[in-house]
């Protein structure tokens, strides 16, 4: 185990599990070399079968150089109907070739328009709309440019076997392209994307709404300039932490600040200095899925800082110690995949380590920490001594989440580690394996590279 990355630790990954030295390099190098499939879990009838039953198109969508929402956009635009007729399970970045399911409702495959950077697959009709918990997890495969040691691949994937408890599994030797196929395990640590790469802020607004304290978020997001921004962002963001001067304020910030900018209109309307309810208000002016993603990105952060203290006190991520709370496995989770449920809890006792252990080993259970909010209930012994010392550390409690509007949370719990086969090809050096939802393919990658987190995209 060694440091991690300062901007790492930041947001609450404080280790590498791995003591090797990274290959270095970086991600990205171009949209092919960052490939993402969904693994979903969706029934499709027939596409000749009766739109009265069954009134949404489904199809497989390969994307390049299009974010999930915009082509989204585009394709209702094309298709002249509203937005909300088309849905997804998850969103997916821009920059990578992306494969992923859509629905439409009321359409047909006659109807789908040619688009530039898409190649579409009709697979049938259903009787709902695609939705998030579609989604069971992404299949990746990743290619790392200018690697500088790209031997080093093979003794990190040792270590995280070891770190994964995973010695005893069976590899899977060599696939039919020649690559190796080894299991491996890392800690399940929320990537840098969720607080922000380049300015990672999110978390300290959400803790600031988790607090009540409405005026301290607006402010994190619209001030706390970064030397990662340009230099007319940071000065404008400089400004507005100085004077409070909304209305000079929107002269400074650029137009592609949209919702920093849509805040300070809010607070610019106000007459006299604003309280309370204006700087609520002004943190709902952006969109609800942002705000949501404030109050996750606070308890992202917490989990990092809970799971990083588990690591230095060197308790096992693998299998259980006593006050431990495990989750099991989704049993109806796609050929390949280790899907934890969270919505199956087990607090572990002393009479139970032992048996816990063994469902651990088989892949059936999984070490857990929360998620917090008001219904979330910690865990006993070392590991519930490390959830109270953070949450005590950030000023939080559970009631704290019982909040207004698309603040609100009730919490859960996650697993702590998560387990992959990986394929490892060396010319190029590239990563292949999957992941359940909800965990970031970066996690993996960062004990690869171990650079800073703009190079892992």
């Amino acid at each position: 185990m060694r440091p991690a990355h300062p901007t790492e630790q930041a947001v609450g990954m404080e280790y590498y599990v791995t003591d090797a030295d990274g290959v270095g390099g970086h991600l990205r190098e171009d949209d092919e070399h960052f490939r993402v499939r969904e693994l979903e879990r969706f029934d499709t009838e027939p596409v000749d079968a009766g739109t009265d039953a069954y009134p949404h198109l489904v199809f497989r969508a390969t994307l390049r150089g299009w974010d999930t929402n915009d082509f989204a956009a585009r394709l209702s635009d094309a298709l002249g109907v509203s937005r909300e007729r088309v849905n997804w399970a998850g969103t997916k970045d821009k920059y990578a070739v992306t494969t992923q399911l859509f629905s439409v409702y009321g359409s047909d495959p006659d109807d789908l328009p040619d688009v530039d950077g898409a190649d579409l697959e009709v697979l049938g009709r259903a009787g709902r709309s695609i939705e998030f918990g579609d989604l069971a997890g992404n299949a990746f495969e990743l290619v790392v440019s200018d690697p500088d040691r790209p031997e080093n691949a093979d003794p990190i994937t040792d270590e995280l076997r070891a770190f994964g408890g995973l010695e005893s599994r069976r590899r899977g030797g060599d696939d039919v392209d020649g690559a190796d196929v080894t299991p491996i395990g890392v800690p399940n640590f929320f990537g840098q994307q969720r607080f922000g790469s380049r300015r990672p802020i999110t978390h300290e607004v959400g803790l600031e709404i988790v607090r009540g304290d409405w005026e301290g978020a607006v402010m994190a997001y619209l001030g706390r300039p970064t030397d990662a921004e340009p230099e007319g962002t940071q000065a404008a963001r400089a400004f507005v932490e100085e004077t409070r001067d909304w209305q000079q304020a929107l002269d400074r910030f650029p137009n592609r600040l949209r919702y920093e900018r849509s805040m300070l209109h809010e607070l610019a309307e106000c007459e006299g200095a604003p309280g309370p309810e204006t700087f609520r208000a002004a943190l709902e002016r952006v969109p609800s899925n942002l705000q949501r993603l404030f109050v996750h990105a606070a308890q992202s952060y917490a989990f990092n800082r809970m799971i990083s203290e588990r690591l230095a006190r060197d308790l096992p991520f693998d299998r259980p110690v006593a006050g431990d709370v495990v989750c099991f496995a989704d049993t109806d989770a796609p050929e390949g995949l280790v899907l934890p449920d969270a919505d199956r809890l087990q607090r572990v006792d002393d009479r139970r380590v032992d048996s816990v252990t063994r469902h651990c080993e088989r892949g059936r259970a999984f070490v857990t920490a929360p998620l917090v909010g008001t219904e979330t209930e910690l865990a006993d012994g070392e590991q519930g001594e490390i959830e109270r010392a953070v949450l005590d550390d950030l000023d939080l409690e559970s009631g704290d989440f019982d909040l207004p509007g698309e603040f609100y949370s009730n919490g859960t719990r996650r697993s702590i580690l998560v387990q992959t086969d990986l394929e490892v090809e060396h010319d190029p050096l590239t990563l292949s394996f999957s992941l359940p939802k909800g965990s970031y393919a970066t996690v993996v990658l960062r004990e690869y590279l171990k650079v800073d987190p703009i190079d892992l995209g």
